[in-house]
């Protein structure tokens, strides 16, 4: 396994779709434009564009000259076509395994046996796809800023990366699950005459610090990514406390405060996976120890 590959594997995992014909394989790769314009007011699609560039010298190699690219105002696509009996693409196959789409794959076991750089670069490809970064992601203080991981629906890759995550040493400050305890906490939506308003993408939330190591490939969120990772420093620096001490903690390792939340209707429905169905939650951290993210 190469760096290349694990990014490859990183970014269909993250907004991948997998169509299998009779003698061919089609993988589709999605790059969402959150906003058309970056937080210097360029447009987001120059930058991807510009990006592809370097996603192309990472995967090309592996994938040869068939690599398509297709843009909208929202979403860039990358994808390519191989014979079902090449090496790559059974490759693919075999870490992929029967998922059709990011909505229903898991991270294989074998790649938590990769080594860090590898980790590294599953997550960076991962994130390339799936993570934003942006002022407004801020958590209290306007300097205390995040990226976001959204992943829509699948449950168990929010946990799965969430673990890929805690192997390269980097916590998840927050998980915004779309679970009805979380999203509608006060039933307002529900009152609203809107029960399922709480059926969104789940959102990963990691300090920017704490997520420079993994980085960004495409250009206008490693650029965003690198100013507030330095503001989030600076303005801790400022308060004469030490980042380290905020901001490098895994949920388990704190005490917080536990509002309880009443009971939601939606609490029994079958969008919720069968290990937390029928259960209540006042907090994000149950949710996540019931699935499997924690110590």
């Amino acid at each position: 396994m190469n760096r290349e590959m694990s990014y490859l594997l990183g970014m269909i995992c993250g907004n991948g779709e997998i169509k299998r014909g009779q003698f061919e394989t089609t993988i589709s790769i999605e790059i969402p434009h959150k906003k058309l314009a970056t937080e210097n007011n360029n447009d987001v699609r120059i930058y991807v564009r510009a990006s592809i560039t370097d996603i192309r010298s990472i995967i090309e190699p592996l994938v040869g000259t068939g690599l398509s690219f297709t843009q909208q105002d929202n979403y860039s696509i990358i994808s390519f076509v191989k014979p079902n009996d090449d090496y790559l693409m059974r490759e693919i196959i075999r870490f992929v395994g029967n998922a059709a789409s990011h909505e229903n794959i898991r991270i294989d076991n074998e790649v938590f046996r990769f080594s860090r750089d590898q980790k590294i670069s599953f997550l960076q490809g991962f994130a390339d796809v799936t993570g934003y970064i942006r002022r407004s992601n801020y958590f209290f203080k306007p300097y205390m800023h995040r990226v976001y991981i959204e992943v829509p629906h699948n449950w168990y890759l929010v946990v799965d990366v969430c673990k890929l995550l805690k192997d390269v040493d980097i916590p998840v400050q927050a998980i915004d699950w779309a679970h009805p305890n979380m999203r509608d906490g006060n039933l307002s939506k529900y009152n609203e005459g809107k029960p399922d308003f709480w059926k969104k993408e789940h959102q990963i939330k990691i300090w920017a610090n704490e997520f420079v190591p993994v980085g960004f490939g495409v250009i206008h969120k490693r650029e965003a990514l690198d100013q507030f990772s330095n503001e989030l420093k600076n303005g801790l620096a400022d308060e004469g406390k030490r980042v380290e001490d905020v901001t490098h903690k895994y949920y388990w390792e704190g005490a917080g405060k536990t509002k309880v939340k009443p009971i939601h209707p939606g609490e029994n429905d079958d969008f919720l996976p069968v290990e937390i169905k029928g259960n209540h939650y006042n907090s994000w951290k149950d949710i996540a120890a019931a699935l499997g993210y924690g110590e």
